[in-house]
């Protein structure tokens, strides 16, 4: 065993953070229980000056495990593609396998990847988010439930496949250190959807992503109303700002709520002046809600969940955010065009 492992690539995690006092425990635990030998894979977290008890955590599975290596270091300019970018360039493994904070990855994960990579089956591959509530709270179950159903994230394959394929994206990723100094890293600039966006760079040099479904991991949702509304405007906001770039990348799932919230507001307008728009606006929009509602309430039956029945506002929360966040980022853009 002790030849195979010689012959093993090893492995660095790279994790960006910040204040992950109640997670990071978790993923570190989670780690600690790969199939793949330890002694192999060491981890590294870029902390943007958590300002709870994140290192202490850290440093308190560390001196409890010799194996995997932990290293901690500092990212000053606090985002998660600088993050990640400081990581892997303090990273020593041959290969980089990207994880979040409050993740959980299976114990199969590692060896799953690495299988995957040296038998060349793709330059970048991934797996499938379990979504898990962020706390037991009944608001957080439904935002859980709702982040994996396709009426809040259409045909996310990572959140809905069961098929191994060739897809656009996968969540966090793993590759080859020398595949991702080639391809340029993160890309700083964009504060959301950067690893779209550098799977679209990694696309345009012909590379391949893989979703494999025994690569998986628990990913935990926003716990309140108001943070899912805050993420989710974050990535409407710069889901823009990256299609002006790769237009061709936009899926028939993230163009449904801006154009769903632009008809609504248009036919609001237009029902000042125009009776029939007024019955058009009643119709859409309570063909809409009320959809919402069946929805929870079948979920809740379903899978005997009373607090499902919630998911109507977690899911039209992540609509209206998303979509707004979409449009603002647009009308942003034009007004600078404008204004030239």
């Amino acid at each position: 065993m002790k030849n195979q492992n010689k012959e093993l690539p090893f492995v660095s995690i790279i994790v960006p953070c910040y204040n992950e006092e109640k997670t990071i425990g978790l993923l570190l635990e989670a780690i600690n229980q790969q199939q793949y030998p330890l002694e192999k894979i060491e981890v590294v977290i870029a902390d943007a000056y958590s300002q709870d008890g994140t290192k202490e955590k850290i440093l308190e599975f560390s001196r409890k495990n010799t194996s995997p290596l932990v290293l901690l270091v500092d990212n000053p300019p606090q985002t998660i593609p600088s993050g990640v970018n400081i990581a892997a360039k303090k990273a020593s493994g041959e290969i980089l396998i990207r994880l979040d904070a409050h993740s959980e990855p299976n114990p199969e994960y590692v060896n799953t990847s690495v299988e995957l990579l040296m038998n060349k089956v793709a330059d970048n591959v991934g797996g499938i988010w379990d979504i898990q509530p962020g706390e037991s709270t009944c608001i957080a179950k439904a935002i859980a439930r709702s982040a994996a159903h396709r009426l809040g994230v259409g045909d996310a394959k990572y959140r809905v496949s069961k098929v191994a394929q060739y897809v656009d994206t996968v969540p966090f990723g793993a590759f080859f250190k020398n595949t991702f100094e080639k391809i340029g890293c993160f890309d700083e600039t964009l504060l959301a959807n950067e690893d779209y966006e550098f799977n679209a760079r990694l696309k345009e040099h012909g590379g391949k992503i893989w979703l494999d479904p025994r690569i998986r991991s628990k990913y935990y949702a926003r716990k309140t109303l108001k943070d899912l509304s805050k993420q989710y405007w974050r990535y409407g906001f710069w889901k823009y700002i990256m299609l002006q770039r790769y237009p061709t990348t936009i899926r028939w799932r993230q163009a449904i709520p801006p154009l769903f919230i632009t008809s609504i507001g248009l036919l609001a307008v237009l029902s000042l002046f125009v009776p029939i728009a007024r019955i058009i606006l009643g119709v859409e929009f309570g063909a809409y809600f009320f959809s919402m509602l069946f929805i929870g309430f079948q979920t809740a039956i379903t899978q005997k969940e009373i607090c499902y029945i919630l998911m109507p506002f977690a899911i039209i929360t992540m609509h209206f955010s998303w979509g707004g966040g979409f449009l603002f980022s647009l009308l942003s853009s034009l007004r600078k065009i404008t204004t030239k």
